[in-house]
C-alpha cells in the first residue's frame, strides 16, 4: 500500500510543504509570507488559520486532494528534550510549545504542530512531529560544563543530520543501530554531532552554545572576554543575544552571511575574506575532531550537509584536515522536507512507532 503524506515547515516568513507518495515526491513549494502581513496577527500562534488556508490552496492548485492524505507531519519546534523519532502530537505538545519558559524563546518552527493538526484533525488522520530541534540523546558525561548551575544542552538541526544518519547508514548497507558517524549540518548555524550506534550521544548547541561560528553565530567565545561584553554597558540582554546568534560569524567578520558572496569575495583575491572563512573551515575541522574523541576513534564516515556543503571550498579545506578520521560523505543543501515526510510513512508503515509526548 502506498501512503500519501504532507509535510509542513513553517519559518518565520515562510511555510514550506511538500506531499511524499511513499518515497515519491509529488510536489513541493515555499509560500512566502509579507512580514507586515504576519505582524497584524501579533501572537505567532494567531497565524495558524492563515497559514493552514495558503497550504489547502497550494494543494488544490497541485490537484492534491485532502481527502487523499494518509497523515500530516509539522516541524518539530522547541518541545522539552526528547529522544528523536516521530511524535505524537497532543495537548501536552502544544502547551509546552506556548510555553516561552521552557527554552526562554520561541521560535516560528514551534507552529508546525499547531499546522499539523488543523489540516489532520478534520480529516480524520494522524498527525506529528519529527526530529524536533530539542532532540536530545546526549550522554550524561556530555552534559557537564565546568560548573553546576550550566549544563550543556542538545539543540541543533536534529532533523537534517537525522535523516542523512538514515541515508548512509542504508548506503552503507548497515543498520542504524549498528553506525557511527560524525555528522554536520553546515547553514546559518552549525551542527556537528557525534552519532554513537544510531544516537547523538554529543552535539553543539548551534544557536547560543558551543561549536564553531558560522555565517550569523559566534559558537564557542573565551568566557572572560564574554564577561567583559556584557557589562560593558554596551549592550542590552537582548542585544547581545540577537549579536551572537544573528549578527555574529561571518557576517560580523565580513558584513555578509552569504557563502556564496564570501567565495567569490576569497576567489578574487581578498585576503581578509580568506582568512576568516579558512577560520571558519579550521573550526568545523576542530569539532570533528572532538566528536571522534568522543567516538573513541571508532568512525564509519563524517558527512556534510547544509547549503555551506556546496562550497567545494569549504569542503576541500574540512576534508584535508579531516579525511584521516573516516571517509567524508556529502550531502549538500537540506532534506527537511523529505525527512518530515519519511518519518509519517515509516510510523503508517510499520517500520517505527510513534512515540507519547510527554514521555
Amino acid at each position: 500500500m502506498n501512503y500519501r503524506v504532507l509535510a509542513i515547515n513553517p519559518g518565520s516568513t515562510s511555510t514550506k510543504i511538500a506531499v511524499y507518495d511513499d518515497s515519491t515526491p509529488v510536489f513541493e513549494k515555499t509560500l512566502r509570507h509579507d512580514p507586515e502581513e504576519l505582524n497584524q496577527f501579533g501572537d505567532l500562534f494567531n497565524q495558524t488559520d492563515f497559514r493552514k488556508a495558503l497550504v489547502m490552496e497550494a494543494m488544490e492548485e497541485n490537484n492534491v486532494h485532502p481527502q487523499s492524505l494518509n497523515a500530516v507531519v509539522g516541524r518539530g519546534g522547541l518541545v522539552r528534550p526528547v529522544s528523536g523519532g516521530t511524535w505524537k502530537v497532543n495537548e501536552a505538545m502544544l502547551r509546552d510549545l506556548k510555553d516561552i519558559t521552557i527554552w526562554g524563546r520561541s521560535h516560528a518552527s514551534n507552529l508546525g504542530a499547531f499546522l499539523a493538526k488543523a489540516v489532520a484533525e478534520p480529516l480524520g488522520i494522524p498527525y506529528f512531529i519529527v526530529d524536533p530541534v530539542a532532540t536530545d540523546e546526549m550522554e550524561d558525561i556530555a552534559r557537564l560544563a565546568g560548573i553546576p548551575e550550566i549544563e550543556h544542552k542538545s539543540l541543533f538541526h536534529a532533523l537534517n543530520i537525522r535523516y542523512i544518519c538514515r541515508l548512509l547508514a542504508e548506503k552503507l548497507g548497515k543498520n542504524l543501530t549498528e553506525v557511527n558517524f560524525i555528522g554536520v549540518h553546515m547553514g546559518g548555524g552549525i551542527s556537528v554531532a557525534a552519532i554513537k550506534n544510531g544516537r547523538v550521544v554529543d552535539v553543539n548547541n548551534a544557536l547560543l552554545g558551543t561549536g564553531p561560528f558560522s555565517p550569523q553565530r559566534a559558537g564557542s567565545l573565551p568566557i572572560g572576554d564574554l564577561i567583559e561584553m556584557c557589562y560593558s554597558g554596551k549592550y542590552t540582554k537582548k542585544e547581545l543575544t540577537t549579536y551572537l546568534s544573528k549578527g555574529a560569524g561571518l557576517m560580523a567578520y565580513l558584513g555578509t552571511d552569504s557563502g556564496i558572496e564570501v567565495g567569490k569575495r576569497v576567489a578574487e583575491g581578498d585576503q581578509k575574506a580568506k582568512l576568516v572563512l579558512d577560520a571558519m573551515c579550521y573550526r568545523i575541522s576542530k569539532e570533528i575532531g572532538s566528536c571522534s574523541a568522543v567516538l573513541a576513534g571508532k568512525v564509519d564516515g563524517i558527512y556534510l550537509s547544509g547549503g555551506l556543503a556546496y562550497n567545494d571550498y569549504i569542503v576541500n579545506f574540512i576534508k584535508e584536515h579531516t579525511k584521516f578520521i573516516a571517509p567524508i560523505y556529502l550531502y549538500p543543501g537540506e532534506k527537511e522536507m523529505e525527512a518530515l515526510c519519511q518519518g509519517g510513512i515509516r510510523v503508517l508503515n510499520g517500520t517505527e512507532e510513534a512515540k507519547e509526548y510527554p514521555y
